[in-house]
């Protein structure tokens, strides 16, 4: 058996597809609890593939199970965390979605392959898009089952961006302030704002027009906002 691991119900529903596309049996598992080398055995499991975990995998889950990542750049060019929205503050309007083998350094596993990536529009229709990519990777790699190729080149590392991060007070012009609403605007995500007096203002639904950015804002005071939001 195939099992398809993620937390984001966007890929609710990839395993079915891949089923039927395929021929072979799917699993899918979206609760950490449900990622253990006993699990694992106990559905026979041939591959993981992990297309959005947001925890560490254990040691003894990829040691005895093949597990595959995918990560949203070129690698060895941005391992580590928040791949989205640091090429997007970095420029980038484009990317590539790499799958790599899971191996205890991070994001420093062989490659299978890697497949194209656009970064426009919202960060939810670019995990979309990014599902819709990833899905079709899947699929080869089961019907064909690719050798990975060792990463080549200087690694550069990403860090984790933080949610006090999403502050945009430093954007100094339109399209900026459009690219920081715009990385963080989806589901799980905390949006980008910004505090004024008491009350914290944040933006989602943001669109680039000739001279403006127009976005939902949401107020609320800045009193009620969880501890881990300012962090």
């Amino acid at each position: 058996m195939f099992v398809i691991a993620s937390n984001r119900p966007w890929h609710r529903g990839m395993a079915e597809r891949l089923a039927a596309s395929t021929g072979e049996p799917f699993g899918f598992l979206s609760d950490r609890s449900e990622l253990t080398a006993a699990n694992l055995a106990r559905l026979g499991a041939r591959t993981v593939f992990l297309p959005h975990w947001s925890y560490l995998i254990p040691a003894d889950v990829f040691e005895q199970t093949e597990c595959i990542i995918f990560h949203m750049t070129d690698l060895p060019f941005g391992r580590g965390g928040s791949p989205l929205q640091n090429l997007i503050v970095r420029g980038y309007d484009a990317t590539v979605v790499s799958a790599i083998r899971c191996v205890a350094e991070l994001d420093a596993g062989a490659v299978y392959m890697k497949r194209p990536l656009s970064l426009h529009g919202t960060a939810q229709e670019i995990f979309l898009r990014a599902s819709e990519v990833i899905e079709s990777m899947i699929s080869d790699f089961v019907l064909h089952r690719p050798e990975p190729q060792p990463q080549t080149g200087e690694p550069v590392v990403f860090q984790r961006r933080t949610p006090a991060q999403g502050d945009w007070s430093d954007a100094t012009t339109l399209d900026e302030v459009h690219d920081r609403i715009r990385m963080l605007d989806a589901d799980g995500y905390p949006p980008a704002f910004l505090d004024i007096g008491g009350f914290r203002l944040e933006f989602t639904r943001a669109s680039r027009r000739a001279d403006a950015v127009l976005a939902d804002v949401r107020i609320v005071p800045l009193d009620t906002v969880p501890a881990k939001a300012k962090s």
